[in-house]
């Protein structure tokens, strides 16, 4: 007798041989993730020289991949169901691995296309890590999300601090070139974690509970989701402007003013472990309220005493290191199972991503047409309000659910 044949089921990972492995892949994943889109910033000067563009187009290389987060995150959704988590992360690393290889050829053409497919890539590990997080570390979620963003800011600040060093001695196309090598120990330690299956109980809460026609409707989501872009659209535009705005205000050297701004990300490791605690030890919303109100400091503190930077950089980190982190725990409660997970990771981040994407340009339009800072920042200022409300809203829309009855 044959016993009916069955259709296969959706691919899925073996469970990793052990979460510190897992946690090791993750964080350095995580280093992968920020360093290639602000390492152009740290080399704005020499990229426009030799391909004779200018600070708008330069521009473009990290806008377009804030904008790849936003519009291309459905597809790498779409990628990472059918593929399965933990190959769609090792297919992205390889992706990122040539973008970055082929951005730092000769000729304009060469960078834009290097710039989309390390935009594509990330926007693909970008979705996948959340709900690798909530899916095989729940108990451990918000420390290791905590860590996860810790890791996302240092790979930032390595990268502005030695992109200027390597570039003077070897020219701006090898410095960009040489953060590859990160991305090939990152993947091999991702291989390890998902090639091995290990002993450990079998996963819960794979299959969804609720279909892809009702999830969106949740007020939650939306919320949510105008919280990431509050938060997104002032991290992006404060990063790819300190700098300048450093050497605008206070007559730094672009290499001062690198290793200057890498405090802003350096700080966020502050608020990466911090903020988790704080969400373990009150309410969401008080530390909703708290993340908002340390990041005002960064748009105030520079309008209003700029020759005390690094205080509102070690503050302002602390803030978008711990806004990262308050954002990803209440969608990872929010959900409901592992594929309604991944639907909040994509919705979330692709349309926070996609109004992030403007802000660089935004800003550097704001201040060509001002002629000064005044105007950039208090635009940052509104993302943060924007950041506050629907963060609120957010985590009060959560505190009632749990609440209600049943």
């Amino acid at each position: 007798m044959t016993a009916a044949r069955r259709p296969a089921p959706p691919a899925t990972d073996s469970r990793p041989v052990s979460a510190a492995l897992l946690i090791s892949a993750i964080l350095l994943l995580a280093l992968n993730l920020r360093g290639p889109l602000v390492a152009v910033s740290a080399v704005v000067d020499p990229i426009r020289a030799d391909l004779g563009i200018d600070a708008a187009t330069v521009g473009l290389f990290t806008s377009l991949p804030v904008l790849c987060f936003g519009l291309a995150t459905p597809l790498a959704s779409a990628l990472l169901a059918r593929a399965g988590l933990g190959r769609g992360v090792l297919l992205a690393l390889a992706v990122l691995l040539v973008g970055i290889v082929v951005r730092s050829l000769d000729g304009l053409p060469a960078a834009i296309i290097g710039t989309l497919l390390l935009g594509l890539a990330i926007t693909a590990a970008n979705v996948a890590v959340p709900v690798v997080i909530g899916r095989d570390l729940p108990r451990q979620a918000g420390a290791v999300l905590g860590a996860y963003t810790a890791a996302l800011n240092v790979g930032t600040m390595l990268t502005l601090s030695l992109t200027v060093p390597i570039a003077a001695a070897t020219g701006w196309r090898s410095a960009l070139a040489s953060w590859g090598a990160l991305v090939v120990v990152a993947a091999i330690v991702w291989w390890r974690a998902v090639r091995h299956p290990g002993p450990g109980p079998a996963r819960t809460g794979d299959a969804p509970v609720t279909g892809p026609a009702t999830w969106w409707r949740r007020p939650v989501v939306w919320v949510l989701t105008a919280a990431f872009a509050g938060q997104a659209f002032a991290y992006y535009g404060v990063t790819a402007w300190l700098p300048q705005l450093l050497r605008d205000e206070l007559g730094m050297s672009p290499a001062t003013a690198g290793a200057a701004a890498s405090v802003f990300q350096i700080a966020a490791l502050g608020g990466a472990f911090g903020v988790p605690a704080l969400l373990r030890y009150t309410s969401a919303l008080t530390t909703v309220l708290v993340v908002c109100a340390t990041w005002t400091t960064i748009p105030l503190g520079l309008l209003l005493a700029p020759s005390a930077w690094a205080v509102w950089c070690i503050v302002g980190g602390f803030a978008q290191g711990g806004g990262l982190v308050v954002i990803f725990s209440l969608a990872v409660r929010a959900a409901r199972d592992t594929a309604e997970n991944r639907r909040f990771s994509a919705l979330v981040q692709g349309g926070g991503y996609t109004v992030a994407a403007a802000a660089p340009p935004v800003l550097g339009a704001v201040h060509a047409a001002t002629g000064d800072w005044t105007a950039p920042l208090l635009v940052v200022l509104a993302a943060i309000v924007l950041l506050a409300v629907t963060g609120s809203a957010a985590a009060r829309t959560q505190a009632t659910s749990r609440r209600a009855p049943g």
